[in-house]
C-alpha cells in the first residue's frame, strides 16, 4: 500500500476510536467499581469498552481467588447499570479470545 493511504487509514483507525470512547457518560474507574461489587474480593484483569447488542459497556474480567474462573461483568457505559455476569472457564475464556482474533 502507499505511504498516503496507509496514513489515511491510520487516522480513520484513530477517529473511530475516539468516536466509540466518547459515547461512555461512565469513567472506567467508575465502571469497575460497579463490576467488582458483582465479584467481591477480586481483581480486574482485563478490561476494553465495547459495543456489544447494540451498547456501550465497560467490559471487565475479574479473578477471584480460591478458582480458576474468571467472572466477565459488563457495565452499561452510559448508566451504570451492570448488562451481564458470566463465569468462563480457562477453556472458555481461550476461546472467546481466538474468536475476537479472528474479527
Amino acid at each position: 500500500m502507499k505511504p498516503l493511504l496507509l496514513a489515511a487509514m491510520a487516522g480513520i483507525s484513530l477517529i473511530l476510536g475516539c468516536a466509540t470512547t466518547k459515547g461512555a457518560k461512565l469513567s472506567q474507574a467508575d465502571a469497575e467499581k460497579i463490576a467488582l461489587t458483582r465479584a467481591p474480593g477480586g481483581t480486574v484483569k482485563e478490561s476494553e469498552l465495547e459495543k456489544e447488542q447494540g451498547k456501550l459497556v465497560w467490559s471487565f474480567d475479574i479473578a477471584t481467588p480460591g478458582t480458576t474462573d474468571v467472572t466477565e461483568v459488563q457495565v452499561d457505559a452510559v448508566t451504570g447499570q451492570i448488562v451481564s455476569v458470566e463465569k468462563e472457564t480457562i477453556d472458555q475464556q481461550r476461546a472467546e479470545k481466538k474468536a475476537d482474533e479472528k474479527k
